[in-house]
């Protein structure tokens, strides 16, 4: 054979592989058409949902909107109050309505305690009205004299040593 006829050869090997069919070979099956799946329409409630959505529909559902907007005070406290005061004041618990806040000294305690009614107002105003009825405000606590290097089991503490 020589090269034109391994040429020719080749020529009709492609041909027929484009679906030509060149004489001698098999036509071949021709470009392969790509088609893509028929897909339903997707209704109105299979639309994608953001994260949010779901867990806003989930909270609803348990019925936890309540519990959730109560623990907006621990949250929102420094904005709602101001970032000092709140720097002095920790909330310690909330339930039936009453914050309990520890304050960092015995002056903000009292101080505290004079602005009670303003911050019931505030707290009012951010969370929704009645969600807090009143503050509980205790000062610092006092360190313990049970424990320590020179403390006596069952001894009733600084008090026997002064007199």
């Amino acid at each position: 054979m020589s090269d034109d006829d391994h040429l020719d050869l080749a020529r009709q090997i492609a041909k027929s592989y484009r679906g030509k069919g060149a004489p001698g070979f098999p036509s071949g099956p021709g470009p392969k058409k790509r088609t893509r799946p028929v897909r339903p329409a997707r209704g109105k409630n299979e639309d994608p949902s953001t994260i949010g959505d779901l867990l806003g529909e989930v909270v609803k559902n348990q019925g936890w909107t309540e519990k959730l907007d109560d623990q907006r005070i621990f949250t929102d406290w420094a904005r709602i109050l101001g970032a000092e005061v709140a720097q002095h004041a920790e909330i310690e618990g909330f339930e039936d309505a009453i914050v309990h806040v520890r304050a960092s000294s015995t002056a903000w305690a009292t101080q505290l305690k004079l602005l009670a009614p303003r911050i019931v107002a505030k707290l009012n105003d951010a969370l929704g009205d009645g969600t807090v009825t009143r503050i509980e405000v205790r000062g610092p606590q006092a360190p313990s004299w049970k424990n320590g290097p020179r403390s006596i089991r069952g001894a009733r503490g600084p008090r026997d040593t002064y007199g």
